[in-house]
Order: C-alpha cells, then structure tokens, then sequence
C-alpha cells in the first residue's frame, strides 16, 4: 500500500516517466532502497487534473511515478539504469500501443543538484543508442497525485488484462536484469 510521501533529510525524492504509470510503479516498488512510490501527473497546466482530463491530452501533464529513495542503499544513477531498461526512452509520447504526451518519457527533478547525473545517464543511454533517446529533463513542476485507484495498481490488479500482458513482463524483465537490487521481505 502507498503511504504519503514525506522525505526527509536522509532521503531524496525523483519523478520519473515511462509510460503507463502502473507499469513504472509495479517496477520501483520492488527496487531496494525505493521507500515509496506514488503515481502521479506532473508537468501540465490543469490544477488536480483527473486521469480523464490527463487522457484526453490536453492537459499537458505526463503518467509519472514519484520516487522517495534512501540514497545510502541506492543512487540515483542505479535508479535511472532500472528506468532506461523497463521503457523505451526512444519513441516520443508513445510506450507500446499507449499513445500520446501523457506516455513521454521523462526524468523531472525536485532537486537541482541531481541535475549533473541525470544529464551524464541520458547522454550515456543517448549514444549507445544512437541519439534516438528522446527522454526530456525538466525541473518538476504542478505535480498531482494520481486517484486513490491507481495507487498500487497492479498489486490489486494482477490478473486484469492489461497487468498481466503489459505490467507483469515489465516487472519481470526489472526481476530477470536486476536482481542484487530487487527488495526482499
């Protein structure tokens, strides 16, 4: 279950967009060292948009995942290594057959100071392949949570549709790549 996101000075905090923000959620929240996830919207216009207005597209908000993370037991580049490997940070507004600017993909960070890593990540992803990664860095800005449903979507959710032919091979692909970092107990 999620609880409310409240960093403190040992912890730090990243948003990231990778698509559907169920997918994304049900990968960080089995990552050692990621104390909470919560999925949001971030980086619109629209005040408390709703997941419909967010749909429709004309809000300007992206899907994210709003991670708060001990950064003793994981670093923000091991973090942005787990997200570049369970999206597609090559294809603009689109992940699978999600279409449109609220499935971009994004790094919005809360803190300037992890600006330097950030940019050295995606300029390493960015020439192994090719300079087709269209991954944007922004500060983050007008970040909203996401309703209550949508909070540990897929833990409630497994067996639905698209959890288990979308969500589920995500998750497991994080599993089979990474697993010195998947959380235990």
């Amino acid at each position: 279950m999620t609880t409310p996101l409240t960093p403190s000075t040992q912890t730090k905090v990243i948003t990231l967009g990778g698509g559907c923000f169920w997918c994304t959620e049900a990968v960080f929240v089995r990552v050692h060292g990621v104390l909470d996830v919560e999925s949001g919207y971030c980086n619109g216009r629209t005040n408390n948009p709703t997941y419909a207005q967010v749909c429709e597209g004309d809000t300007g908000h992206n899907e994210v995942v709003r991670l708060v993370y001990d950064p003793k037991a994981i670093s923000l580049r091991e973090l942005l290594e787990v997200f570049f490997v369970i999206h597609d940070p090559t294809t603009l507004n689109r992940q699978g057959n999600d279409a449109g600017t609220q499935y971009r993909s994004g790094i919005y960070l809360s803190d300037e100071a992890d600006r330097t890593v950030a940019q050295q990540v995606l300029d390493e992803v960015n020439a192994a392949l090719s300079g087709r990664v269209v991954t944007e860095l922004q500060p983050l800005r007008n970040y909203w949570a996401a309703e209550a449903y949508h909070q540990d979507y897929f833990e409630h959710n497994p067996h639905q549709g698209y959890c288990a032919f979308v969500v589920a091979p995500k998750v497991q692909k994080f599993v089979q790549t990474f697993a010195d970092k998947v959380k235990h107990g």
